[in-house]
């Protein structure tokens, strides 16, 4: 039954005029009016039949799909959330598979004690005539799937499985009604909590067993084989994943990809300068020889400060990927791709660090810059992100924002303070809590997600100059939808989403980046052989040696890349300038680490100690996940994966003579060349991810600290009262800190076994950030340690 005198209202702030149901654009104003679907959960919305119009705003269509009539006000929400909706706010950062909480429905007088709760961001396809309908289950298209989609599918649910575990809601992908499929994306309708028991491995190998019969002739005897390890507890994890990778590798050699890239940067109607800055500049020349590369900035700091820090992060990264991309011999699957690209951000947060280090900024003086950027390897892109300048992946069915924000609103929803409809309205809450150059790089954790491509689809990346206002989501249809029908060019489309930006908009500067990418299947006649499961990979933080390696000279001939060319001629010396510089810096750095007697002169100046002995070892692991362990003392406590447990107040020093255990920065190569995250206190609470063992059977553990100083009090974000970027520190940032909880690093097993202790008994009042599960804290990744 249909309300035929429901009207949906203006998104407009400044005009909210009624329309029809049936109009795309206000009749008055002509902004676009977004479909809202939402998502009721609960009992209370029983007492409602399709067609009701309920607390005068949201038009029940049909089940518990409703339509939002006022999208433009902000949703009635409760100043105490559910304990069972907390996994929706801490599964936040996973936003591209899972509903977020929009808001609550006041109880009926039918049900007074019936509660009602609204997800928006649900899986319902938005049909020609406005109408919203469910998007089909993924069992009901399995069958009909391409090798690489099922793949895909699976992959995207074995990332997804430990956060979901970890929060209690692992049933929601043993539920088939649930897992809903928009393409290649897999998307769960609702979270659905686990009961008595908790899920295992094994229950997602007993699902996946269903699928083996219809499941593509390619992979039809690997997924068997997986399933057959599945089902007798042989694999972990991470290991799953990595079998899935390899197997799309494989499939992934069987298609080609082109891409076009189209940049522009324009500094508004309203600032004097332009602080973006975007890879490839302005002017480029057509090169198809250029790795698929686009990278947006937005500096921080203002005149001579934010456009520098913009420029020298693109200058940092951009000669990094080229030099990685360039090495026919250096091997590159997703984990090595990704822990380098982490590395990349890093080293550009140094170089702009160390710059308002030099020149003595402090405070809001120093310059910064926020960075999204898009690589497109083999089968995937890769998507890098620090600070608020976004990423939205556009395919002929949606248009989904893939990166998060790294400001206080999106913070506070993910440690389960509040609604993101509720926190972007406190204030202070679009500061940025992280951007490169601010502070140490012991401190930024950048994210990268990796995006398997299967059809075709189009990556916008953008500074807020656009993406304030929700202007992506109101214009993608009918500015970038048109470039997947061939209807308009992708300069054409740069040039008209510059022009929403700066009129829409206009309060800030607008730089866009437009990665096509097209891709073809395997030629007629051209067969895949089936897929057979190779060698079980070992665990590992490094890559494991069954993993796929691929070179960029293995994968040229399937990448073709054209760059579009604005029709501007400037050029600046400001390559010139990097290029000096570099010279410069490569000089130093090479009498620095073979001139000993320079290093004993220069390392005091800095902190360090003077060199006189060797670095300790590397974590590096063994390619045999059988080593032998080490044995304890009869007084510490047996160390294993996932177990809580606490240091003790007996000692301060570690097994270097240092003033205490140290944890070290995840993802990184050799303690010597990485940063140290701090101190471990003692008291600590810490919770073991995983135990990795050298062939020297020196053991590294990866840990997470839930509570420091035996506290489990949740420390309030440092940010919660500053209006811009995190307060930087007045000097370089003291290298031996104490960990803070939540932070996440590898320690070496010798250091805190002798101050562990034995009688510690974890409790939810002591377990802090592992009683509420953050480990999350990106959308699907590799499983490489997480930064």
């Amino acid at each position: 039954m249909n309300n035929s005198a429901a009207t949906l209202y203006c998104s407009n702030l400044n005009c909210q005029a009624p329309n029809p149901q049936s109009h795309n654009f206000c009749q008055k104003c002509r902004t676009p009016l977004p479909k809202r679907y939402l998502w009721a959960v609960g009992e209370g919305i029983e007492a409602y039949q399709a067609g009701d119009l309920i607390a005068e705003r949201y038009l029940l269509k049909s089940d518990r799909i409703i339509l939002d009539t006022k999208p433009a006000l902000s949703p009635e929400t409760l100043p105490e959330i559910p304990n069972s909706l907390m996994p929706y706010l801490k599964l936040s950062p996973y936003q591209l598979h899972i509903p977020q909480l929009y808001g609550h429905l006041t109880p009926t007088e039918k049900q007074p004690n019936a509660e009602t709760w609204l997800l928006e961001q649900v899986p319902i396809y938005i049909c020609g005539n406005g109408e919203g309908t469910l998007m089909p289950e993924l069992t009901s298209v399995w069958k009909n799937a391409s090798a690489m989609r099922q793949l895909t599918w699976l992959w995207q649910m074995a990332n997804l499985w430990e956060p979901l575990q970890i929060n209690h809601v692992g049933s929601s992908l043993l539920t088939p009604a649930l897992l809903r499929v928009e393409g290649s994306i897999l998307r769960l309708l609702i979270l659905q909590a686990d009961q008595n028991s908790p899920v295992t491995l094994q229950n997602l190998g007993q699902l996946w067993s269903k699928w083996v019969a219809s499941s593509h002739p390619t992979i039809g005897q690997f997924l068997e084989q997986v399933c057959q390890q599945l089902n007798e507890g042989a694999v972990q994890t991470a290991q799953v994943v990595t079998l899935l990778d390899e197997a799309m590798a494989t499939i992934g050699r069987s298609q080609s990809y082109t891409y076009q890239i189209v940049t522009r940067s324009d500094k508004g109607p309203t600032r004097q300068q332009n602080e973006d800055a975007c890879y490839p500049p302005s002017p480029s020349s057509t090169d198809r020889s250029s790795p698929p590369l686009a990278i947006v900035c937005d500096g921080i700091g203002g005149h001579e400060g934010g456009e520098v820090a913009s420029n020298l992060a693109i200058a940092t990264i951009q000669e990094r990927v080229q030099s990685l991309l360039a090495n026919p011999g250096n091997p590159l699957n997703p984990t090595t791709l990704t822990l380098e690209l982490e590395n990349f951000a890093c080293a550009a947060n140094d170089v702009i660090s160390q710059r308002n280090d030099t020149e003595q900024r402090l405070d809001r003086q120093r310059m910064g810059t926020t960075l999204v950027m898009a690589l497109a390897h083999a089968h995937e892109m890769y998507i890098t992100h620090v600070g608020d300048s976004r990423a939205y992946w556009i395919t002929r069915t949606s248009c989904r924002q893939i990166t998060l924000d790294d400001d206080i609103a999106s913070r506070e929803v993910r440690l389960g303070y509040a609604l993101y409809r509720d926190a972007v309205e406190q204030s202070g809450a679009g500061s940025l809590v992280q951007a490169l150059g601010m502070s140490s790089s012991a401190t930024l954790h950048p994210c990268v997600q990796r995006f398997v491509l299967d059809e075709d689809g189009v990556f916008l990346l953008c500074s807020d100059g656009l993406s304030d206002n929700d202007r992506v989501e109101q214009y993608w249809e009918t500015e970038i939808l048109p470039i997947l029908e061939g209807q308009i060019d992708l300069a054409t489309a740069g040039t008209r989403l510059m022009e929403i930006g700066n009129t829409k908009n206009g309060h800030d500067n607008v730089t866009v980046a437009l990665v096509y990418c097209q891709v073809a299947s395997a030629q007629t006649g051209q067969q895949v052989t089936a897929l057979q499961m190779g060698a079980i990979p070992p665990l590992a933080p490094t890559p494991a040696p069954a993993a796929p390696v691929r070179s960029q000279s293995a994968s040229a001939s399937r990448i073709k890349t054209k760059i579009i060319s604005p029709q501007s001629t400037t050029r600046s010396p400001l390559p010139l300038l990097l290029a000096l510089l570099l010279l410069t810096g490569v000089s130093g750095a090479i009498a620095y680490w073979f001139i000993p007697e320079i290093q004993n002169w220069v390392n005091p100046l800095i902190g360090l100690a003077p060199r006189s002995s060797p670095s300790p070892a590397p974590p590096a692991v063994s390619s045999s996940p059988s080593a032998e362990p080490v044995v304890t003392p009869s007084t510490s406590v047996p160390l294993e994966a996932g177990l809580v447990f606490q240091t003790t107040r007996s000692t301060t020093k570690n097994s270097q003579g240092k003033e205490a255990p140290v944890l070290l920065r995840p993802g990184a190569k050799a303690p010597q060349n990485q940063s140290v995250v701090g101190l471990v206190s003692d008291g600590s609470i810490l919770q073991i991810s995983s135990i990795q063992r050298n062939q020297d059977s020196e053991s590294w553990l990866q840990v997470k600290v839930c509570s420091t100083l035996g506290t489990s009090n949740p420390q309030l974000p440092p940010e919660k009262v500053n209006s811009g970027t995190p307060k930087p520190k007045t000097a370089p940032e003291v290298t031996h800190r104490p960990v803070k909880q939540g932070e996440i690093g590898w320690i070496r097993e010798s250091d805190i076994l002798p101050v562990t202790n034995p009688n510690f008994t974890p409790t939810s009042a002591n377990l802090g950030e592992c009683a509420i599960g953050t480990n999350a804290t990106t959308p699907i990744v590799t499983s490489s340690p997480s930064k």
